[in-house]
């Protein structure tokens, strides 16, 4: 037996957030599936810290280090990576997460 699953667009996840059909659960969208995020142990916590106290002081101001927060992808994906780099612009992402563009 196959076993196929419902892809949802990036939209329909918002859609769906605003909704609260996501209510209270710890998910990410990955290639249009919605994937349970395990918790976060202390060693996995303290290593992304301090990894993301590094980048910031190598890197100063140009860039910035964002830590466990919502990136669009153009696959229909909206990860939570531990750590980003992302340019550091002004207010314009106020209305909507970190975009990554494909070249």
């Amino acid at each position: 037996m196959t076993l196929i699953t419902a892809k949802w667009t990036t939209e329909e996840y918002h859609r769906m957030i605003a909704a609260g059909v996501l209510r209270d659960r710890k998910v990410e969208l990955l290639k249009g599936e919605i994937v349970e995020m395990p918790p976060e142990g202390e060693p996995h916590a303290y290593c992304s810290d301090e990894a993301g106290e590094y980048l910031a002081k190598l890197l100063g101001d140009r860039a910035k280090i964002r830590h466990a927060k919502p990136t669009i992808l153009p696959n229909n994906s909206e990860p939570e990576p531990d750590l980003a780099i992302v340019k550091r612009l002004g207010r314009e992402y106020r209305e909507h997460h970190k975009y990554i563009l494909a070249d």
